[in-house]
């Protein structure tokens, strides 16, 4: 069996090393844009209070992986999939091919969601959702530092990500405003009283929250970056927050089923018998996306085992938890999820 992954998160890392430790024979070929290994992509938000972060946050080199004979091909996109042919087109630094397979496994994550008011000033400001965005930064970051000072950043969004950064980057010592565009936090993962708590708690770190805001647009005047609202405040930074979106692009070119997500049937299958999707680009039947670290391993355990022929019943999810990495929270009330 030849398998071919396209990306090297969760659930392409975890389905690969599990579908090798059960079909020792099979050529497993593993796409990603990332180069710098297999990460912890939830501890991107403790990026600011964590000194060794870059280093602390690789699980696992893709040397490693090369070792276990799963063959990554890092820092390259795949452009196209002919389904006819059973190939995907990738291009990357120095090389442009085409790759064979007999069963492709699509397990892109999502991409940070960017409101299309915000896309024309994209050039200034941040997002964090990968490695790579963290490390843009922290860059940006240590300047300041370097001098004994630090920066006013605002988070455009009050959502799990929002809060979590912002409260990482308030206890590290930088100056954070939240604009939220509704009138309180984390509406749908808290019920309102855990919203109220943590209100309190972002509050107590030095985080300034402002609700019901609409921004207009994002402006940079005299070397500062205006969010403009009603009224325009200057911020050395700004971090747009407002949820993820389905890295679908590649399967609706390829003519794939798309909703919110890539839709799969009850075997994690797509409407082409030989692509199976994964993690958060998956829609479910239901309509529902796990976009959280247990189901997805759960669906990549269960996929491994499934194409290995040692499953066949369907993926059925079991009952998960989460909780948001705010310094000093926590809900009293389940998670909405």
């Amino acid at each position: 069996m030849n398998i071919v992954i396209v990306g090297s998160g969760i659930a392409g890392i975890t389905f690969a090393e599990k579908y090798r430790a059960l079909s020792p024979d099979a050529e497993i070929v593993l796409v990603t844009a990332e180069h710098d290994g297999y990460y912890s992509r939830p501890l991107l938000s403790r990026g600011f209070t964590k000194t060794d972060i870059e280093q602390a946050i690789i699980l696992k080199t893709f040397d490693k992986l090369r070792e276990n004979a799963i063959d990554v091909i890092a820092g390259s996109e795949v452009t196209a999939i002919d389904r006819n042919a059973k190939t995907i087109a990738i291009e990357g630094p120095g090389q442009e091919k085409s790759l064979a397979y007999d069963k492709l496994i699509l397990a892109q994550g999502s991409a940070a969601f960017v409101p299309p008011p915000f896309r024309p000033f994209e050039k200034l400001f941040f997002s964090l959702n990968s490695l790579a965005d963290l490390k843009a930064l922290r860059k940006f970051r240590q300047p300041f530092l370097s001098q004994n000072k630090h920066p006013h950043w605002a988070v455009i969004g009050g959502g799990l990500i929002g809060c979590e950064v912002a409260s990482d980057m308030a206890v590290a010592g930088d100056r954070v405003t939240i604009f939220h565009a509704l009138d309180r936090l984390m509406e749908r993962q808290l019920v309102a009283e855990d919203s109220t708590t943590l209100f309190k708690v972002l509050q107590s770190s030095g985080v300034e929250v402002l609700f019901n805001q609409s921004v207009h647009g994002i402006v940079e005047e005299g070397g500062k970056i205006c969010v403009e609202t009603d009224v325009n405040t200057e911020f050395d930074a700004v971090i747009v927050s407002c949820g993820f979106k389905p890295r679908t692009e590649l399967a609706a070119a390829a003519g794939l089923a798309i909703g919110r997500g890539i839709k799969v049937n009850d075997f994690l299958q797509t409407n082409d018998e030989a692509i199976f999707a994964l993690g958060d680009v998956a829609e479910l039947p239901d309509g529902k996306l796990y976009a959280f670290i247990l189901p997805i391993r759960s669906q990549a355990l269960w996929l491994a085992h499934y194409l290995a022929g040692q499953e066949q019943t369907v993926w059925l999810p079991t009952p998960f938890s989460t909780k948001a990495k705010v310094h000093g929270f926590e809900a009293a009330h389940p998670y909405n999820l």
